[in-house]
């Protein structure tokens, strides 16, 4: 007998997480829908491998003096560093490059897949997660941007997400890095201080202004006790990006009225100009093709954390206020982004390529639809289970053809494989959620007979019949019907139960 200290602990790694059947079926449904909006705007599906050469991500990696942090990082047999990819963009902008002369231009793709992130996991943050990206490669103009923004909007809406519980946010980084220059902040030197100061941003809807403000200074204390050191920008440098951020504090009813609030608060700004042009821009195609504030906002507080962005940038937002894991009533917030990523390809072609994308959270999106209530699996019926009650060759034979027939008829089925009696099998058929189960003993083959028992009106009698004896002679939902009747008497208890279903 082995020795028990030889077993392997079976352990999840932390930051992973496994997926159930109704995970799955709901990803797949979800992504589904999603996968009709992109078709179409008229993209066209593309894969690219889980794995990259480190330096095909390049500079975008968190840390580029060791490989393997922030990535998943090893070295192949000729000492090549090969990476799991980060997000969906880089390996992207790789294949575009690498094929660029026999690719149409614009190239409009969109791609879904795993990406990996070797950082600390913790709640509702994983190692590794879905995306869900649409690309536009070779575009020059920001109608490209526009229509991403609009997309987006159709893509809430036909996931059933009512017009009112989401906005599609929109902002130029053009416009907050000409705000980083005015107050002293270009430059690879100072690469380090827009980056926190982008990331005070991006906390505004958490922290409020004020917070954003201590956070732009010498930093601040949250709740708990912890203090996050800040930019260290001055009153007049923190006034000017608080003067951006807030440039749209009040919901304006059509985009011309946003871009003028913007254009009086930040118009003066030479860095700024083409930004807000661009949004300018943006704003008027919106509106020529009916997209209003309520789906698609110009909003400046919007910041994206990713260097790589060179234009505009998009963030779809849940408004709606959902149970998180705590049970607490909470604004769901993002549930993906975007945006201009025009130096990404350029890199590996030493000429501009402009390009700009969205990436859809796919696991995040599922969370809140399902909290919403958006999410619905029960169209997926569990397998009907012929019951294994002999199991010499001619009996299986029998049991098999059952399933076979009922296979052919396009119901979801299965013959019984355990090893376990009468019992322990119509336990295993209920614990599956089997609608039914087919039974035939020695007696019943004798006659040409099969019973069929609707293990879901079984359940809901039972329930109803306390006494041992009524139970017996009511045998709930239990019926005796000749063999050829097998698939016609199955299709109608399920249609039974399906009708049950939908009241």
């Amino acid at each position: 007998m082995a020795d028990k200290s030889e077993k392997t602990k079976a352990r999840l790694p932390r930051g992973f997480a496994d997926r159930s059947a109704d995970d799955i079926r709901a990803v797949e449904k979800m992504m589904a829908t999603i996968r009709s909006v992109y078709e179409l705007y008229g993209f066209e599906p593309a894969d690219q491998p889980l794995i990259e050469y480190t330096d095909a991500l390049g500079k975008f990696l968190p840390d580029q003096d060791r490989p393997n942090e922030g990535v998943f990082s090893f070295q192949d047999d000729d000492e090549q560093w090969l990476s799991l990819r980060y997000d969906l963009t880089a390996p992207t902008a790789r294949y575009v490059a690498e094929n660029f002369e026999r690719l149409p231009k614009p190239y409009r793709s969109y791609r879904s897949g795993w990406v990996f992130r070797n950082e600390k996991p913790g709640p509702g943050r994983f190692r590794q997660f879905m995306q869900f990206d649409a690309d536009t490669i070779g575009t020059p103009g920001v109608a490209a941007d526009a229509e991403m923004a609009m997309m987006m909007a159709d893509v809430m809406e036909a996931l059933g997400i009512k017009r009112g519980d989401y906005v599609i946010r929109v902002n130029n980084r053009k416009v907050l890095d000409g705000v980083l220059e005015a107050i002293g902040l270009g430059g690879e030197e100072n690469a380090g201080r827009r980056l926190t100061v982008l990331r005070a941003i991006d906390k505004l809807d958490k922290i409020g202004a004020e917070g954003v403000r201590l956070l732009l200074g010498a930093g601040r204390k949250d709740e708990s006790g912890d203090f996050t050191k800040g930019a260290g920008l001055d009153a007049e440098q923190s006034q000017m990006i608080m003067d951006c951020v807030g440039a749209v504090s009040q919901m304006h009813s059509t985009h011309a009225e946003t871009v003028e609030s913007l254009k009086a608060a930040l118009g003066h700004l030479d860095a700024c100009k083409d930004g807000l042009h661009e949004l300018e821009t943006i704003a008027a195609l919106c509106t020529s093709a009916g997209y209003e504030p309520n789906r698609v906002r110009i909003d400046p507080s919007v910041v994206r954390g990713l260097e790589y962005y060179t234009g505009p940038v998009f963030e779809a937002e849940l408004l709606a206020e959902i149970p998180n894991e705590d049970g607490q009533i909470v604004r769901f917030g993002s549930v993906g982004g975007g945006g201009r990523y025009d130096g990404l390809v350029s890199r590996f072609r030493g000429e501009p390529v402009p390009a700009t994308g969205f990436s859809i959270g796919v696991s995040r999106l599922m969370t809140a639809l399902k909290n919403l209530g958006k999410l619905d699996t029960t169209d997926v019926v569990a397998p009907v289970v012929v019951l294994v009650m002999d199991k010499d060759t001619e009996s299986l034979g029998r049991y098999q053809k059952m399933v076979a027939q009922l296979r052919a008829a396009g119901i979801r089925s299965e013959m019984y494989l355990g090893g376990a009696g009468m019992k322990a099998q119509l336990k295993y058929a209920d614990r599956r959620g089997s609608p039914v189960a087919i039974i035939q003993g020695g007696d019943e083959r004798a006659k040409g007979e099969l019973q069929i028992k609707d293990l879901i009106e079984g359940a809901r009698m039972s329930a109803e019949i306390t006494d041992n004896a009524e139970w017996r002679a009511a045998r709930p939902a239990q019926v005796t019907v000749a063999e050829g009747e097998l698939v016609a008497e199955v299709k109608k208890i399920l249609a039974a139960q399906a009708e049950e279903r939908a009241k």
